[in-house]
């Protein structure tokens, strides 16, 4: 079988962000999911990227991207607007509002993979309508390892699709008050529980600035968050950790707990790194040697 063209195949949305913090506000960044997401995993793994954009989507934006060794042979052009999104976040840094958003393009998003992009092991289906994400994964031939993410609206609107797709993927993404929603437990060691009962192996609850939590059926890993002095742009962290561990899973070509294990610290750290700047500004000069040292740092930290 000859190799697929790409290691990874990352699905999501892009869009064009306007920012508001408590110190700053920025119009015109490049957002998305699969934005974030593909510029994690870019540092360990060959990542092909699919999304749609409008015409007046800025070249620039491609510019980074391929700067990156991100392959855009899945990224879709459609006549008319790119999808944009607002959102101010209170003093806390960690609850937001949203402002506006325009669904350009994205509204009529139907994911086609490349043909090359089908042999791929690794999948992440980022956070769209699952009737998406499932038409996704029925294009990909033998995937090894497959990532779901999703958000409150699905779990509330689309919860049939939602837990069909489920089924059929490796690993669920949520957060922790998805994970509440979705099950009606408080408790999220029972709420994995009930999650498992959808036919996923690993349930990943992602919380915030306090870390995150893996739960197989046999145990629960923990991870802190990296400790920061200070940060100026929360918006894509999830989806950053989410890359950033796909990434380095895919780079050990392993599938099993402890690499997982191992993987999210990757993802947690390259996540630490996002956060510093706003948008992928800090991504795009930082290097993997930078992401080595401040692992090693964070291990050092957790070691009893």
């Amino acid at each position: 079988m000859t190799k697929p063209a790409v290691d990874l195949i990352i699905v999501g949305s892009i869009g064009i962000d306007d920012i508001e913090t408590p110190a700053e506000k920025r119009e015109g960044l490049l957002g998305g999911s699969v934005s974030y997401a593909c510029a994690a995993a870019s540092f360990f793994s060959h990542t092909g990227m699919v999304g749609v954009v409008g015409t007046d989507f800025p070249q620039e934006f491609r510019d980074t991207w391929s700067s990156m060794n991100i392959d855009l042979e899945g990224l879709q052009t459609v006549e008319g607007k790119t999808f944009s999104w607002g959102g101010k976040y209170h003093d806390n840094m960690d609850s937001r509002d949203t402002l506006f958003t325009d669904l350009g393009v994205f509204e009529t998003f139907s994911p086609e993979l490349p043909e090359n992009y089908k042999e791929a092991p690794y999948l992440f289906l980022g956070n769209i309508h699952p009737a998406l994400q499932l038409h996704v994964l029925e294009q990909v031939r033998e995937p090894k390892f497959v990532l779901i993410d999703t958000m409150d609206l699905w779990i509330n609107i689309a919860k049939e699709d939602l837990e069909k797709v489920i089924s059929k993927c490796t690993m669920l993404t949520l957060n922790e008050y998805e994970a509440q929603l979705f099950t009606g437990e408080h408790s999220l060691t029972k709420a994995a529980k009930k999650l498992f009962d959808l036919g996923t192996e690993y349930v990943l609850i992602k919380k915030g600035g306090n870390g995150s939590m893996l739960f197989t059926k046999e145990d629960t890993f923990l991870l802190h968050a990296y400790p920061l002095d200070h940060f100026k742009d929360p918006t894509g962290a999830g989806d950053t950790f989410a890359g950033g561990l796909m990434g380095a899973l895919c780079a050990s070509g392993k599938t099993d707990k402890e690499s997982i294990r191992q993987a999210m610290v990757y993802g947690s750290i390259t996540a630490s790194f996002g956060v510093e700047e706003f948008s992928l500004e800090r991504l795009t000069k930082l290097d993997r040697d930078q992401i080595e040292i401040r692992v090693a740092e964070f291990k050092d930290m957790c070691k009893i």
